[in-house]
């Protein structure tokens, strides 16, 4: 029970930051009238998450001094915890249209410093129990983090259109002591398969681990299918509260309304994703999400050619997140199941951010994509534009999958 309700508490630590610069900091700058395309590159920001692999072999071999009493993997969650709520802070104190590139330095710390804690939760959440537990584990990790999602994007919208943004951030950093007392709650285990490696070394083995547990040419068909599975929703990400924006929501609605919707949606979601990981195998999962990605994506086209509709949008919002639900505990599943303890950090680390790159590196331009596609076709045939495109990035993943299908037995 105290690890669930501690990996909860770190689903939820992970996501506030997160959610907080990918998503939300991308309504602020609209709400503001900062321009869509540079709301676009504010998504190479949390790059920080795709490149952790870089600094995933420090918490595999070092602790932080002074907080590592608590434990090895807890030093760095509790450093990279104190960091995120001193620059959430800093970033409420700074006005966006005076100092942009300031904004978006402070806002590269947050994302920089929730890499790290991404980094020592995913080790920390492996190491605390089996394998056979890890499925109740990350729909715990996904709850936790759907919460985070609801309270940094929806009620983070309708704290803002009462009371600004800057207060609304302030908020934020207190919430995030929410994963520091989860942390400190639940013991650390000591991983005895946990090498200790020198950093020319840190990065090689555990990819070498990789390869020669599946082979050259499996290892390298894995890693296609983790860096396309996400291709959809990472690129489309960045411009969803814009389009809303523009279709003429309000911050109120968006909160209200669309943001839970999601939340709620995308709960249901993760648990039927880990029911469908439970009774029918990742794989099948994998592609189940897939799809379900491809045809709600899909139907963010037909919202964009209507006029203003909540309940319209509510309903393409919630079956879109009851679908991001089941992809996320299915890949949560599916990498975890990649990953060897001996290289516990570095592995996830690396696979995670396979899984981010292409996307992250994408999104940067989908306010250049949108912007393009609103000037060729007009702001509605140009938003169905961007979301068919979107849409159409899941397919060679889905063709990996079924491929993987036939390819080798069901390892789950």
């Amino acid at each position: 029970m105290i690890k669930n309700l501690t990996i909860v508490s770190l689903g939820f630590s992970s996501g506030l930051p997160y959610i907080l610069i990918f998503s939300t900091l991308g309504v602020w700058l609209a709400d503001i009238g900062i321009d869509l395309s540079l709301i676009g590159f504010f998504a190479w920001i949390v790059l920080t998450y795709s490149l952790k692999f870089l600094w995933a072999p420090l918490v595999d071999n070092f602790s932080i001094p002074y907080l590592n009493k608590y434990g090895f993997r807890k030093s760095w969650i509790l450093f990279s915890q104190s960091m995120i709520i001193i620059c959430l802070v800093l970033l409420s104190l700074i006005d966006p249209h005076k100092s942009i590139s300031l904004f978006a330095f402070v806002a590269f710390l947050v994302a920089f410093s929730g890499s790290i804690q991404d980094i020592a939760i995913d080790a920390f959440r492996i190491e605390v129990a089996e394998i056979s537990q890890q499925g109740n584990l990350a729909a715990s990790y996904q709850f936790g983090y759907r919460a985070a999602i609801l309270i940094s994007s929806s009620f983070a919208l309708i704290f803002a259109s009462e009371y600004g943004w800057s207060p609304t951030y302030q908020l934020m950093a207190l919430l995030m002591f929410i994963g520091v007392i989860g942390v400190l709650i639940c013991p650390e285990q000591t991983n005895p398969s946990l090498k200790k490696l020198t950093l020319s070394k840190s990065f090689f083995e555990p990819l070498n681990d990789f390869i020669s547990r599946f082979g050259l040419y499996f290892a390298s068909f894995l890693l296609l299918i983790v860096c396309t599975y996400r291709l959809t929703d990472i690129v489309m990400g960045p411009m969803a509260s814009p389009f809303y924006l523009d279709k003429g929501y309000t911050l109120k609605e968006i909160g209200y309304v669309v943001k839970v919707v999601a939340v709620l949606a995308s709960i249901v979601g993760f648990f039927l994703g880990g029911i469908l990981v439970k009774k029918k195998g990742v794989k099948f999962t994998l592609i189940i999400g897939a799809l379900l990605v491809l045809m709600t994506n899909l139907s963010f086209s037909i919202v964009a050619l209507y006029e203003k509709d909540i309940a319209l949008l509510g309903l393409v919002v919630g079956a879109d997140s009851l679908a991001a639900g089941v992809v996320g505990t299915a890949n949560i599943t599916f990498l975890t199941s990649l990953v060897s303890k001996q290289y516990t950090a570095v592995q996830y680390a690396l696979l995670t951010s396979f899984m981010m790159l292409p996307g992250k590196l994408l999104s940067g331009f989908s306010g250049v994509l949108a912007s393009f596609f609103k000037a060729q076709y007009g702001s509605e045939y140009g938003w169905m534009a961007f979301f068919i495109f979107t849409s159409f990035l899941t397919i060679p993943c889905l063709l990996l999958l079924l491929y993987y299908l036939k390819r080798k037995p069901d390892y789950d």
